[in-house]
C-alpha cells in the first residue's frame, strides 16, 4: 500500500515507522514545517499538498495535523480523489459540510476522534455500564480526562465521543457539561472535565457515584502505539488492503467511522 502522510510531527514519524513495519511503502510527506527534504524511509517532504501533484500515487492519506488545517486538508485531498484517514481531532463542526462534498465527488473519508483499539473497547464497556447504572438513579455519572500540555483541543475529541456514547445508552441523562461549574449540576447533566498538563499521552475516566460506593472505569494511554497501529488497520480497510504489504483494492466510497472497521474485525 502507497501511503501519503500528512503532518510529520510525532504521529507522523510513528505512522511511518508502524507502516513500514507493515511492509507498507511511504509515497509522500507533507508538512509545512518538517525540516527534512526526504524521510528516513526515502519519501519526498512537502510544504503544502499542492507541491506534491498526486503525492506519488498514494492508495491512502493519513491526516494527523492540527484543528486548524484538518478540513482544509480534508477537502484538497478529496478535491484529488485520495481516499483521506483524518486522525486529527476538533475539526468535526465542519463534517456535514465535508460529508457531502465526499459523497459528490465519490471519495473516501474514514474518521475517528481515537484510532486506538483500547479506546473503542473502553467506549462499548463504558456504553454497557451506563445502560446498565441506568435503572439505578442513586448513581450520578461523571468524570475527567487528562493530556499533555500541548494538546491542541479541549475536551478531547475522545472525550465527546465517550459521553456520546454513554448518553445514547441513559434515559435519564442528556447533557455533557465541560465548563467549570458555578452551581449543582442538574440532575441530566453529565458534568466532564479536562487537565492539561506534562507530557501524558491520555487518560479518560467515567465515573458512576451513589451514597455507598463507586464504581470508576478508566482508559490510559501509555504512548501512541496504540493510535498508530489502529490507523493502519482502518487505513488498510478503509482502500480494503488484505493485509501487511499487499496491494491496495478499490477504494470504499462514502464516509465512515472506526465503528464500521470494528464491525468487520469483531464480527458484530
Amino acid at each position: 500500500m502507497q501511503i501519503a502522510i500528512i503532518g510529520y510531527g510525532k504521529m507522523g514519524k510513528l505512522i511511518e515507522a508502524h507502516a513500514l513495519s507493515r511492509n507498507h511503502h511511504i509515497s509522500a510527506v507533507v508538512d509545512p514545517f518538517a525540516g527534512e527534504r526526504k524521510t528516513p524511509s526515502g519519501a519526498p517532504v512537502f510544504k503544502g499538498l499542492g507541491e506534491g501533484g498526486n503525492l506519488g500515487n498514494a492508495d491512502v492519506a493519513i491526516e494527523f495535523t492540527r484543528p486548524d488545517t484538518a478540513a482544509a486538508n480534508i477537502t484538497a485531498l478529496v478535491e484529488q480523489k485520495i481516499p483521506v484517514l483524518a486522525g486529527t481531532t476538533g475539526w468535526t463542526d465542519r463534517l456535514e459540510d465535508l460529508t457531502r462534498m465526499v459523497e459528490k465527488a465519490g471519495a473516501s473519508l474514514l474518521w475517528a476522534s481515537n484510532f486506538s483499539l483500547g479506546v473503542n473497547l473502553f467506549y462499548r464497556i463504558a456504553a454497557f455500564a451506563a445502560h446498565l447504572v441506568d435503572a439505578f438513579p442513586e448513581y450520578d455519572v461523571g468524570g475527567w480526562e487528562a493530556h499533555h500540555n500541548q494538546k491542541a483541543d479541549s475536551p478531547s475529541g475522545t472525550a465527546k465521543t465517550l459521553l456520546d456514547w454513554i448518553l445514547t445508552n441513559m434515559e435519564r441523562k442528556k447533557t455533557p457539561v465541560w465548563e467549570t461549574l458555578h452551581r449543582p449540576p442538574a440532575p441530566e447533566e453529565i458534568h466532564y472535565q479536562s487537565l492539561r498538563a506534562g507530557s501524558m499521552p491520555g487518560s479518560h475516566t467515567v465515573l458512576f457515584d451513589s451514597p455507598a460506593d463507586t464504581i470508576e472505569i478508566t482508559h490510559t494511554a501509555r504512548n501512541r502505539e496504540g493510535l498508530a497501529s489502529g490507523a493502519l488497520r482502518a487505513a488498510e480497510w478503509l482502500v480494503e488492503c488484505p493485509g501487511p504489504g499487499k496491494p491496495a483494492g478499490t477504494p470504499r466510497p462514502g464516509v465512515f467511522t472506526l465503528d464500521y472497521v470494528l464491525k468487520d474485525l469483531l464480527g458484530v
